[in-house]
């Protein structure tokens, strides 16, 4: 009994010091961290990076982080937004999303769905840990959403966005358009 205690107490100390150790998430007026990132479109594999620096300040910036291109969860997700594109478009807003898959996959994926935004590739989930985004245990992005506004600064965060209903996707949208009206 001694023992189950005593390994008790190591794995709640060894959780806090992870949960200390883990990034946090850039809060609503933060500025944006900055990135360079290979990406895909449904027309080509891009020749250059995509700068979040170079984008701002035209369009209020929509990155969505994503598990990984082919999944369900996934596909739900981006063609929502695919679906959107016009109506997110009409409330000043662009979409980037962020996995990290090959572009390779992000062009063949993009290609399938027709999709109508970049698709960004943090292989090494450098972006995504500047996010918080990196779920380091499976190796994979979760699904969070943050929008950038035209000052640089984070204007909108989703850390437990979810496509299980229009719930994550409606909440986003009365973001944007409460963003477009300032």
């Amino acid at each position: 009994m001694k023992a189950l205690c005593i390994a008790s107490s190591m794995l709640i100390a060894a959780t806090v010091v992870l949960a200390a150790d883990a990034p946090m998430p850039p809060k609503v007026g933060d500025a944006a961290p900055d990135f360079s990132l290979p990406y895909a479109t449904q027309d080509s594999i891009a020749s250059d990076d995509l700068k979040l620096s170079a984008i701002e300040g035209k369009r209020n910036i929509i990155l969505a982080f994503y598990p990984a291109d082919w999944s369900g969860g996934c596909t739900r997700e981006v063609c929502t937004m695919r679906d959107n594109f016009t109506q997110l478009g009409a409330l000043d807003a662009d979409v980037v999303a962020i996995s990290g898959d090959y572009m390779f996959s992000h062009f063949e994926w993009a290609k399938f769905h027709h999709l109508p935004f970049r698709l960004a590739s943090d292989h090494k989930h450098v972006v995504a840990t500047q996010y918080a985004s990196y779920n380091e245990p499976s190796g994979y992005n979760r699904r969070t959403v943050f929008v950038v506004d035209k000052m640089g600064k984070i204007a909108y965060e989703d850390m437990t966005y979810s496509t299980r209903d229009s719930v994550s996707f409606m909440k986003l949208q009365s973001a944007l358009k409460t963003m477009a009206k300032h």
